[in-house]
């Protein structure tokens, strides 16, 4: 399932940092995480998360299954400013904003291999049945 926030009104930067941390985490784990951090972005990703989850439950999967895959964030819009200096000069001042965008996933069961057939001769030395390679008989 996917969500998206646009021009969140903070640099990638700093956002990024927050990201970070919870990428590849399950739900659980990463929100665990975001309530806890002492990071501005921290409450929009939270946020974003729960949409992302709110997606995947109208789909019909657990919240327990799913894990971020994804956690993207994007450069957004740049709004410029001035800012009075010296002289009657001005400066440039760029408020920066971002673009994230969450991709959760289901994590895939384990599935139990069958193992080659041992068989044990006469002698009792080990003989392992040969695999036959794919498209070749």
């Amino acid at each position: 399932m996917k969500a998206f926030l646009k021009n969140y009104r903070q640099a990638p930067r700093k956002v990024r940092l927050v990201a970070g941390l919870i990428k590849g985490k399950s739900v659980e784990e990463a929100i665990a995480i975001l309530d806890f951090l002492a990071k501005r972005a921290g409450f929009p990703i939270k946020k974003l998360l729960l949409s992302a989850v709110a997606n995947a439950l109208q789909v019909g999967i657990e919240k327990k299954n799913l894990f971020i895959k994804e956690l993207r964030v994007d450069k957004g819009i740049v709004m410029k400013r001035m800012m009075p200096a010296a002289m009657g000069t001005g400066h440039r001042i760029n408020k920066r904003t971002s673009h994230l965008a969450l991709v959760l996933a289901e994590k895939l069961q384990p599935v139990k291999v069958k193992s080659d057939k041992k068989e044990v001769n006469k002698k009792g030395t080990l003989r392992v049945s040969p695999r036959v390679p794919l498209g070749k008989k």
